[in-house]
């Protein structure tokens, strides 16, 4: 792909909030700005009109694929968009695109992808989701189309904040673990300047909201030809998606949200919420392990937790051994073992890497935690999770030192499979001298009128968006449920029939599920 920088290894597409997405934020809702009004505002009475008039110029590319994954043919183009929709005559932003064209020779339209985050790249991920889908009537019947989104990826600006050494020195991406190095009131300064200085300033960090990246979508609709969009977003897609359908609903053909951020609760609750989920999902992958005799947690699951506690712990003063020389610290250590939680399928890594911390070796879970860092082997880190922190800025409620303290103790109450042991005195929100105000605003997507029929499909297992977040986004929108069994965060790539089939159904036929409609992973 000509234009590619890098891209994030997305481990269900979904940014780690409780240990990488602490940066948080308190807003207004911002949907009366220009080109964003719930009637379908013109673009001629905004001076977006040269924007909504572009047709990008799609040229073949290579996207970067899985071994053995089918190979898809792929096409690749800019958009240009404003950086401040209030200011369109002012600087420009570019928006990376690829384009997987339809195999079929009557195609309804372009199905716009979002695999999440915030800040995972989207232009790799739909040759990915292509690949998956290589036989389904949704490839037959769609282009697929996937856009780093403003500041992310190949997108430019990009979000840039530490460079590949602070990254593995262990740059803060967070508040959590708080009590073991707190940020400190002089470094969420330093933390601003240094990611205005290498990221294009600070009207880059003051437009990289989702409301900003709403807007993008909707110029990128009509730049394909598609009178109504037809989505599909994973996990922060779906908050991207519920956005999009609350300022222009009337634009909405279809809409799949696989892994849903509750829309109607604050950063607080729903991160509360993550961690309990994360917690069971940490006990499910214990008792798991606890019918063999060679268990590194044990063979009594109850107590798990301490067990893992014990071992990790210590990694606070002395981090252990790793193959590198880099050696594994506790936060890397706790990551690890998070990321492995997204799926049943990668809890066997994480208890092979709990049994080799055992014996002293950091080597496995040290690779959980770069694959989910999307760190190369030689040490470069793509901008993924520095973008998620600038973004969450934007979309957060934004708390004093007392709110984001009290919510790391919630956090670690919550999750105590993750809780460093050492007090918690006082955590700071890593935006608290962000150049502006948040600009997403809890609740949203409430109160819409004119909306068609959404599509929520979630995880009962899901550990990172738990089931309940994706009950309370269908319930909003007014839109229908699927409800999948299983223990893995989103469902659209997992391969599973009954998925596939229900929503082929939805997005080619626009048929909705029944209600109660249920899939077993």
């Amino acid at each position: 792909m000509p234009f590619r920088k890098s891209s994030a290894v997305a481990m269900g597409a979904a940014a780690l909030t409780l240990l990488l997405g602490a940066c948080t934020g308190r807003a207004g809702g911002q949907a009366d700005l220009a080109g964003a009004d719930q009637d379908g505002q013109e673009p001629a009475r905004s001076g977006l009109e040269r924007f909504y008039g572009q047709q990008p110029a799609f040229k073949p590319c290579d996207p970067e694929l899985p071994p053995g994954a089918p190979a898809v043919k792929a096409e690749c183009a800019r958009l240009k968009v404003p950086l401040d929709y209030q200011n369109p005559k002012g600087e420009q932003a570019e928006i990376a695109l690829l384009r997987v064209p339809a195999r079929g020779k009557k195609p309804i339209g372009s199905l716009v992808l979002n695999p999440g985050g915030p800040g995972f790249p989207g232009t790799d991920h739909a040759a990915l989701t292509a690949a998956a889908w290589a036989k389904s009537p949704i490839t037959e019947r769609f282009d697929l189309v996937g856009f780093d989104p403003r500041g992310v990826g190949a997108s430019k600006p990009e979000l840039d904040c530490y460079t590949d050494a602070e990254r593995d020195r262990g740059a803060k991406l967070s508040s959590i673990p708080a009590g073991i190095d707190d940020w400190t009131r002089q470094e969420t300064r330093r933390l601003v300047e240094q990611c205005a200085a290498r990221s294009g300033g600070k009207q880059v960090l003051a437009h990289v909201g989702t409301r900003d990246v709403a807007r993008d979508v909707d110029v990128l609709r009509q730049a394909l030809g598609d009178e109504k969009l037809s989505f599909a977003g994973t996990s922060y897609g779906t908050r991207l998606g519920a956005v999009y359908a609350e300022m222009f609903p009337k634009k909405v053909r279809a809409m799949v949200l696989d892994g849903a951020f509750d829309p109607l609760a604050g950063t607080r609750e729903r991160r509360v919420q993550q961690s309990t989920g994360l917690q069971a999902s940490f006990e499910r992958m214990a008792a798991s392990c606890a019918t063999r005799q060679d268990c590194p947690l044990g063979t009594d699951s109850r107590r798990a937790t301490r067990v893992f506690q014990k071992l990790v712990r210590p990694l606070i003063d002395k981090p252990a051994r790793t193959s590198d020389g880099r050696g594994l610290a506790f936060e890397e250590a706790v990551e690890g073992v998070t990321a492995a939680l997204y799926s049943k399928t990668t809890w066997p890594t994480a208890i092979a890497g709990i049994a080799e911390l055992k014996a002293g070796n950091g080597d496995t879970l040290l690779k959980l935690r770069d694959t989910y860092h999307g760190r190369t082997a030689d040490g470069v880190y793509p901008n993924s999770l520095e973008a998620t922190l600038a973004i969450n800025c934007l979309d957060e409620e934004r708390h004093t030192p007392k709110q984001e303290t009290a919510l790391n103790r919630a956090a670690f109450k919550a999750a105590p499979f993750t809780d460093h042991g050492r007090p918690v005195k006082e955590a700071r929100d890593g935006c608290e001298h962000w150049p502006v105000k948040p600009t997403l605003g809890y609740p949203y997507a409430t109160g819409i009128e004119g909306l068609t029929d959404t599509l929520t499909v979630s995880v009962t297992g899901d550990a990172i968006t738990p089931h309940e977040g994706g009950i309370s986004l269908a319930k909003t929108l007014g839109g229908s449920l699927l409800t999948v069994e299983g223990e893995q965060h989103g469902a659209l790539l997992a391969g599973n029939a009954c998925v596939n089939k229900t929503v082929a159904a939805y997005l080619v036929d626009l048929r909705s599920p029944a209600e109660g409609t249920r899939c077993r992973l």
